[in-house]
């Protein structure tokens, strides 16, 4: 963990590490680790057995790839290749809806505001040349800063797609 933090450059309570139940995770040495570098430890409900939805996603995610094996892998080595392929693909290809269809390595590379204000620059150009093609606003190309699984639909967003593009404006 001290190693991830390190090299991921992760601030204290940036991050929580959600595990099961079992005592490697819960033992007092990781623990006291998590709590030096202010990560939060969250656990699954006992005998909860899909209790990270994060995770499941990810399952349905893989699940649905066409090049997901229809078959048993004939190997661990075979297993653990076809999952580095796909987290490669995950990771450096996927573009992802949830955070405006960027990759997850351009987000965590901070590429994401600068390829997004291109997006947005864009979208404005072409409402400018065609305005009859555009019934409203312009799509939202804002950085996403905060991702939620499934989000509490009591917070308020902005809907006003014109001080979301303005402000985008600003930021670049």
């Amino acid at each position: 963990m001290r190693d991830i933090c390190m090299r991921e450059k992760i601030a204290p309570d940036q991050v929580v590490l959600h595990s099961d139940n079992g005592s490697p995770m819960k033992g007092a040495t990781l623990l006291a680790t998590l709590q030096a570098l202010g990560v939060t430890p969250s656990f699954s409900r006992p005998a909860v057995s899909n209790d990270n939805p994060y995770l499941e996603s990810l399952f349905k995610t893989m699940k649905y790839r066409p090049a997901y094996p229809s078959q048993a892998f004939e190997s661990l080595l075979a297993a653990r290749r076809w999952v580095g392929m796909f987290i490669q693909w995950y990771n450096h290809e996927h573009r992802h809806s949830a955070i405006r269809f960027v990759t997850p390595a351009e987000r965590h590379a901070n590429l994401d505001t600068e390829l997004l204000q291109k997006r947005a620059n864009v979208y404005e150009e072409a409402k400018k040349r065609h305005p009859e093609r555009w019934s409203g606003v312009t799509r939202n190309w804002q950085p996403v800063r905060v991702v939620h699984l499934n989000p509490d639909q009591r917070v308020p967003k902005k809907t006003d797609q014109k001080e979301v593009n303005s402000e985008l404006k600003k930021t670049a």
